[in-house]
């Protein structure tokens, strides 16, 4: 008897424990922030800082080994602006994790230091799971306080409060709260003819095909989101959708929102300003773009990323 994904939660009870950026295992130690967290975190022996230059993590290496986290007293040739540190939380042993942004620009670093994004980091496995989760947390609350130094309403400066985690205008006292952007992505699949819808953006590095994807938009559910964006970009009309598994992307600050569709129509009417190609590929197929990427010309997104995630799982779904 054959079942169909949209009835089960394996192959995976968590799967998004398997992406990037997931790692994450502090204690974020919400209910006690207050106007004095940074303050007495920065004061405790052992507390580790990320530092950020132009939205890029800063590492120290010394030609052998990367390490991105830095003691206070470390940090003074870099110029950190320490009236917007974050708070970030505690490592089990009680050590606080914090993130600073620095004033040196990376182009100025030493070369006792390497500059990298989340992409980087990512795509490079320079750090390792847990260190790409705290800094997917640092990144978002950084670049979220840096784009947010005055008032939407009047215009104002706004002043940093409770860790990182509230701006609050000086002139009008409007409040804002950290973001985070929700993202669809979506692998759509053909049960009937066991296949799976995938896409190619231009700007994706060649051969790489992934799974279509799209902002949530204001009163909208994922589901919604999910149907509307196959639709709109491929002309694939879908019917039951079932969440697999979520992926923080903190570029800059967004959760991706991985689901599996089903198809309810077969003719392709792709979006030509979106894809550049969207086609169906057999399990057989997209198994050797995960297996052996680039060796027919296609490749998946790489191992950590949700689209490889939702690509894989399909793969290896034991029907």
């Amino acid at each position: 008897m054959s079942h169909s994904l949209f009835d089960s939660d394996v192959p995976h009870p968590e799967p998004s424990n398997l992406t990037a950026f997931a790692g994450n295992d502090l204690n974020r130690d919400s209910e006690h922030r207050d106007e004095h967290s940074v303050e007495k975190a920065l004061a405790r022996e052992g507390t580790h800082i990320f530092a950020f230059a132009n939205d890029k993590l800063v590492l120290k290496h010394d030609g052998q080994v990367l390490d991105p986290l830095f003691a206070r007293y470390e940090l003074q040739e870099l110029r950190p602006n320490w009236d917007e540190t974050v708070l970030l939380g505690y490592r089990k042993t009680g050590e606080p994790r914090l993130a600073v942004p620095v004033g040196i620009d990376v182009e100025d670093l030493a070369s006792q230091y390497k500059p990298a994004d989340g992409r980087t980091l990512f795509r490079e496995m320079l750090i390792d799971e847990v260190l790409l989760g705290e800094f997917a947390q640092a990144a978002s609350l950084i670049r979220w306080n840096g784009d947010n130094r005055f008032c939407g309403r009047c215009g104002a400066a706004m002043e940093i409060h409770i860790g990182g985690y509230k701006r609050v205008c000086a002139a009008c006292e409007h409040m804002i709260f950290p973001r985070t952007d929700p993202v669809v992505i979506m692998l759509t699949v053909d049960e009937s003819r066991d296949l799976c819808l995938l896409g190619r953006s231009p700007h994706f590095a060649p051969g790489m095909y992934s799974c279509l994807a799209g902002f949530v938009e204001p009163g909208e559910t994922i589901e919604n989101a999910v149907r509307r964006e196959t639709l709109e970009e491929s002309g694939i009309r879908t019917g039951r959708i079932r969440y697999h598994a979520s992926q923080p992307w903190p570029m800059p600050h967004s959760l991706m929102i991985g689901c599996y569709a089903e198809a309810k129509s077969t003719e392709i009417k792709r979006d030509e300003t979106e894809l550049e190609d969207c086609r169906w590929f057999t399990r057989e197929e997209t198994l050797e773009m995960l297996e052996r990427p680039g060796a027919n010309g296609k490749a998946s997104p790489p191992k950590g990323a949700i689209a490889h995630r939702l690509m894989r799982d399909w793969v290896e779904w034991k029907r």
